[in-house]
Parts: structure tokens; sequence; C-alpha cells
């Protein structure tokens, strides 16, 4: 225990120190693995899994979920998703905020990007909100905050990774993403209230859209709902009727998504040759950077192993007497405090392999800690000093200072505060929809 307990203070360390944090954990976890057995066996090890990970069928749902974001993106549904929400949120106080958040949970649906949805929506939502008024504190602040979905709602590529490092069913973890997404969604409009309540000039009323207008407004979100329906249909059996009978594995889901918003864009006309060059090169380095950190997570969660530290802290546990709860509510703790520090995959990846042996043996649902867990990552997301969504949308407008949108986004995850303790209240609310597949 006490080699494991040195070898995450050197990656905390490394990484403190700007060292990436693939190399950071593969580093010390090979370094660790040598020191437990021989280096012969260090070097095998760490062989075998580069390898695996280049010919692992299953992890070619990473590279298709993203490419699915990129070409949704060039689509320009973003622009779309927001008119429909603005159309019918848009004349309430706060409510092209409130569109924003709504609008920025269906991009979610279909991107699985945090950062692609708050960097997509403030080039849509920003001009808009300025346009009528809005202060810079909220404007931001609803982007930031309803970028954080696109790691809940599925399909999400966090899920994915949570997913393949815990041999987690992907298909229950993206079910179960659903409600506790449209609650997030709730919860961040109730927070838009409360802001406009504190300061009624941050957000004032916009003009009326009557409903012929409204009507027109969603014909332009079809392809959303197609693509949404084709993937998430597929992945559960519901396309599995007379005539189509069509039902995918995650990966085939993954390819359809891909192929339907490809052929989306290039229907619409917003898909030039330079495009598909773009978004091919930048799902290789995603992608490429994505398997880098899962490789070194791999290596140090060898190292962990090997070392003891699963069944050293399951000890530790047993011979304390705490209950089960206590355990959790700890685990959460140390997850907002490393949220400080570390943006949401490092986390993730750091933390799942050391965590998720403990909270199974203490008899708690799999899938339900997945979904717990990401909802605190997404607590990280527009918490200081981190906060990477604040710093994205901090990069894209320019104009607005940090402390403006954390100032703007603390409603916001204090309604996320209030999410996580109904999903540790409730499990039945995150594990109903799985219960039922």
């Amino acid at each position: 225990m006490t080699a494991s307990l040195i070898g995450f203070g050197a990656v905390l360390v490394l990484v403190l120190l700007r060292m990436p944090i693939a190399f950071a954990m593969g580093l010390v976890g090979l370094l660790g693995f040598m020191m437990e057995t021989n280096w012969r066996a260090a070097i095998s090890m760490a062989g075998r899994l580069v390898i695996d990970t280049a010919q692992d069928y299953g992890l070619s749902i990473v590279p298709l979920f993203i490419l699915m974001g990129l070409f949704v993106n060039k689509g320009g549904i973003s622009r779309e998703l927001y008119q429909v929400s603005n159309a019918f949120l848009g004349h309430m106080k706060g409510g092209l905020a409130m569109a924003t958040i709504v609008a920025c949970g269906g991009f979610a649906a279909i991107s699985g990007s945090s950062l692609a949805t708050a960097a997509t929506m403030s080039k849509v939502a920003m001009p808009e909100m300025r346009k009528y008024g809005y202060s810079d504190s909220l404007s931001t602040a609803s982007i930031a905050a309803g970028g954080t979905l696109g790691i809940l709602i599925p399909p999400s590529v966090i899920l994915v990774i949570y997913g393949l490092l815990t041999e987690t069913s992907i298909g229950q973890l993206f079910i179960a993403g659903i409600v506790p997404g449209a609650l997030g969604i709730l919860l961040y409009m109730v927070a838009v209230q409360l802001s406009i309540w504190r300061n009624p000039a941050a957000g004032p009323a916009g003009p009326r859209t009557d409903w012929p207008e409204r009507i027109a407004a969603l014909k332009g979100v079809w392809a959303v709902l197609l693509l949404f329906f084709l993937v998430i249909g597929g992945l559960y059996g519901v396309l599995d009727v007379w005539p189509i009978y069509l039902t995918f594995s995650p990966t085939e889901a993954a390819g359809m998504g891909a192929m339907g918003a490809f052929l989306i864009a290039v229907f619409r006309g917003r898909l030039s040759l330079k495009d598909i060059r773009e978004v091919l090169t930048e799902t290789t380095l995603t992608t490429a950077s994505l398997f880098a950190v899962l490789i070194g997570a791999w290596i140090f969660s060898n190292f962990v192993n090997i070392a003891g530290l699963p069944e050293a802290l399951r000890s530790l546990v047993a011979d304390m007497g705490l209950s089960p709860w206590m355990v959790m509510a700890m685990i959460l703790a140390i997850y907002i405090l490393l949220g400080m520090v570390f943006e949401s995959l490092s986390m993730l990846l750091l933390t799942v392999p050391i965590f998720f042996p403990l909270v199974t043996s203490l008899g708690f649902d799999p899938v339900w800690f997945g979904i717990v867990v990401v909802v605190v990552v997404e607590i990280s997301l527009i918490t200081p000093p981190v906060g990477l969504n604040v710093f994205i949308l901090r990069g894209v407008v320019g104009d607005v200072s940090t402390g403006t949108i954390f100032r703007g986004v603390t409603p916001f995850w204090l309604m996320d505060i209030v999410r996580l303790a109904i999903l540790l209240a409730a499990p039945g609310v995150v594990l109903f929809l799985p219960s039922m597949m």
C-alpha cells in the first residue's frame, strides 16, 4: 500500500509540474511495476498494453463518437437547436439563458463532449444574449454550465472510457445517464431563475415568438431527432421491429451515428473537402491523445493492483468499521478536491482504478457509481481554480474575465450539488431505466 500511495503522490507532483497526465501515469506505473517485479516483466506488460489497445475492437467506439460530434458541429445543428429553444423560452425573463441550457442538452446528446458543447454554443448563444442586454456573467455561466451536460447525456465519450476501464456495460451507462442529464437541465434552469431573482436586469425578457414561427423552427431539428433516435434506438433495440429489424452494439451505433452525422452535413451543403480533412485530422489527434492517456492509466492501474492498494483499502475500511455510505462520502470529497486542480478525464483515469474495486466490494452498483462520478466531474468543469469549461469559454469569448464567469456560474454548481444529493439519496433515479432494459 505504501508503494501505491507514493506512486499516486508522484503522479500528482509530475502533473503539477506540467507533465502530460498520460506520461506521468505511464512513467510512474512502469517504474512502480518494475520495483514490484522486475524490469523484464514491466517492459513486457507495457508493450502488451500498447499492442492490445491498438488492436482492441471495442475501443473503436471512441474515435467514431468523436467523429460524429465533429460532423454534427460542422453541420450547423447547434444553431437550429438554439433557435428552437429560443422560440419557446426567449420571451421569459432569463429565457435566452434557459434556451441556451436546453440547446446545450440537445447538442450534448449528439456530440458527447463538454468542451465541444461549450465552445460551439458560445458562438451561437453569446451574440444573441448580448443583443438583448443579458449580463456577461449570466450569459457565459449558462453556456459553461450547459456545456457540462456533454459528458453525461448519451452518447458520452467519458462514459465510454469509464465503461472500458471498469468493464461495465456501455449501453447501461448510456441509458442511465438520461434521467440525471434531464434533471441537470431542469436544475440549471432553476439556477438561471435564481440569478434573475438576485439581479433582475441580468436577463431581460425577449420578444415573444408566435406559434407558426415556433412550428417552423421545429422543422430545423429533424436531423437531430433522427440521428439521436438512430443511435439510441438501434442501441436498445427500439428499431428491431418490422420492417426495419435493426439493433446495434455500442460500436456499431457509434459507426451509424458518425455516418448519419456525415450525411446530414453533406445534404445541408455545409461540408467541403477542407472541412472533411479538418474533421479527420482532429479526430485522429483527439483519439491518439485519449489512447495515450488510456494506456498510461492501465499501466498505472496494473502497478496499483500488484502493489495491493485496492485490497489494502478494503482491509482498512473493514478495520475502521466505516459504513459504506461514509466511505462513499469520503471518496466524493476526494473527487471534489481533486477537481479543483485536475481536468475531468485525468481525474477519472487516475482515480477509478483505485476506487472502483473498493466501491463494488461495498455493494454499490457500478452503473450508479459511474453516473455519480461523472456528475462530480461535471462540477469540476465549472468550479475554480481549474474549471476547464470556464477557461475554454474565456478563450472563445475573449472579452469576459475569468472572474466574471466564475461569479456567474456559482448558482449552477450549487444546483449540481443538489443533483448529486438526489442521486445519492435515491439511486433509483439512475438505475430505473437500466433495470427496464
